[in-house]
Order: structure tokens, then C-alpha cells, then sequence
């Protein structure tokens, strides 16, 4: 398909930044799917954009996450934070703890962890300014496998914080057979409504 011609790496499409604004039925939608907006080849004016749209499109919810927390909060007092914007950082390992500071200072009305690929134990997660917990293992070819210990630590951390937790997958190289359920049940919690995930 001609838009993924060059791979993973950083490609623009400011024509369907629009796209949003044509979807009547409000839906949660998950904003750079395969990459990052806060990645540094991305310019400063096109996250301007991307945010005025969101902005515009107040009627749909926009999940943003990043691994670049410092760039986020670079830009988090210039940019528009409309309350249906989330922001969350990945968190992989305790090493990167350091990220949920940088996202504690954004003026997000929904903050966010993604713990996937949750890669290790997470001890004592900074939870005081985190408004939804997301948890899942890593998948495909060569996947290091997910603890349960882990999750059980992490879900007993966010009951006791009272945030919201959604365990997303085991994973591993057979992802859809090791399935989703902790504790004999799965764990769907959002902060707010559930609403129809498109992927841009």
C-alpha cells in the first residue's frame, strides 16, 4: 500500500488528518497506532495540527501515546489540551519510571501508563497523577514472556490507587490462544464510556 512504502519509518499524511472531522459517530481513537507523534523527525507544527483537529473533533476520544516523554513535555504548555485528549507513555521496565514524571506534568485531562511489553516487575508505580492503567505482554516471534506475578502486583496497585485497570493480553508467539483472562476473568476497565477503537 503506497502510504506504508517506507516501512516503519517517520512518513507524514497531513491529507488524513482531517478524516476525524467526517466520522459523526463519536468513536476512541487511537492516534499514530504504528509510530509516535512526539518522535523527533515529526515537526512541532504538524503536532500543532494534530492537536487543533483533535480539538475540533471534540465528539470523538484520541489516545496519544509516546516513548518520548521529554519532547512531550517540551511542548505539553504550547499545545491545546482539550478534554477528549489521553495522553499516556509506554513503561516497559522500572528503568523507565522516569517517563511518568515527564507525563504528571502534562495538562491532560486523562494521563495514561501502556505496560506493554511489560518486560519485568513494577515495583511502587507513581499512580497520584495516572487516570488509567494499561497492562499486556509481548507478542510474535521471539515474545519474553509475561510474569503473573507482574500483573497481580500491578492490579493490586491500581485497586489500592483506584485507578482504572484494563489487562490488554499474555501475548507471546501465540497470542490469541494464550488469551486474556487474569484471575479467571478479564479486566476491561476505562475512565471513561467504551467506544468503537479506530486505528489512524
Amino acid at each position: 500500500m503506497q502510504r506504508y512504502r517506507n516501512g516503519f519509518d517517520v512518513t507524514l499524511q497531513p491529507d488524513t488528518l482531517v478524516l476525524p472531522l467526517s466520522w459523526r459517530s463519536p468513536k476512541l481513537i487511537f492516534v499514530n497506532s504504528m509510530s509516535d507523534l512526539f518522535h523527533a523527525d515529526v515537526p512541532d507544527e504538524y503536532i500543532h495540527r494534530v492537536f487543533e483537529v483533535m480539538s475540533k473533533a471534540y465528539w470523538h476520544t484520541f489516545q496519544v501515546l509516546t516513548k518520548r516523554a521529554d519532547r512531550l513535555q517540551q511542548l505539553a504548555a504550547k499545545l491545546r489540551w482539550p478534554s477528549n485528549v489521553w495522553m499516556g507513555v509506554s513503561v516497559e521496565t522500572e528503568k523507565y519510571f522516569w517517563r511518568i514524571d515527564r507525563l504528571a506534568t502534562v495538562p491532560a485531562a486523562v494521563r495514561f501508563l501502556s505496560l506493554e511489553p511489560l518486560l519485568g516487575p513494577l515495583s511502587n508505580i507513581p499512580l497520584n497523577s495516572i487516570h488509567w492503567v494499561i497492562v499486556g505482554g509481548e507478542s510474535g516471534p521471539g515474545a519474553r514472556p509475561m510474569q503473573r506475578e507482574w500483573v497481580t502486583s500491578i492490579r493490586a496497585q491500581c485497586r489500592r490507587a483506584q485507578v482504572p485497570f484494563f489487562f490488554k493480553q499474555w501475548g507471546g508467539v501465540r497470542k490469541k490462544k494464550n488469551g486474556r483472562l487474569l484471575n479467571g476473568r478479564t479486566y476491561d476497565a476505562l475512565p471513561v464510556a467504551r467506544r468503537t477503537i479506530v486505528h489512524v
